[in-house]
């Protein structure tokens, strides 16, 4: 092994603490797809067996709601698969860069998700 490798492992093993960061954020970025596709399951099977008064439009959106919802879960996993592997590079170069994309696209379709949402309350009342 030579002089270089072995302080760059050495080195690593000093940021051992960051890997492990890294790594519960990322399954705290899968327990998040988890929730997500959860309401977005339970919205579309809640409202196809509650005996409400069928409305061919809602019915409609509850579906593209639960669509949107398995379509965000995917979108959160990619990018979040995406970001676990750029700061775990980031790591091993010691250097940082802000995940302001993934932060910003998540926040954004999370907003989408919430407004149809409350469209979908204000659809059934």
């Amino acid at each position: 092994m030579s002089r270089q490798s072995y302080r760059k492992e050495k080195n690593q093993l000093m940021y051992t603490q960051q890997h492990l960061a890294n790594e519960r954020t990322y399954l705290a970025w899968i327990r998040t797809v988890i929730s997500i596709v959860g309401v977005g399951f339970l919205a579309t099977s809640l409202h196809f067996t509650m005996g409400v008064t069928r409305n061919q439009f809602v019915d409609v959106f509850t579906i593209a709601l639960g669509i949107f919802a398995c379509i965000f879960g995917l979108t959160v996993i990619f990018s979040a698969t995406q970001n676990y592997k750029k700061k775990r590079q980031q790591i091993i170069n010691e250097t940082f860069t802000p995940s302001n994309m993934h932060i910003t696209l998540i926040s954004s379709m999370l907003a989408v998700m919430i407004i149809m949402v409350i469209i979908y309350f204000f659809m059934i009342m």
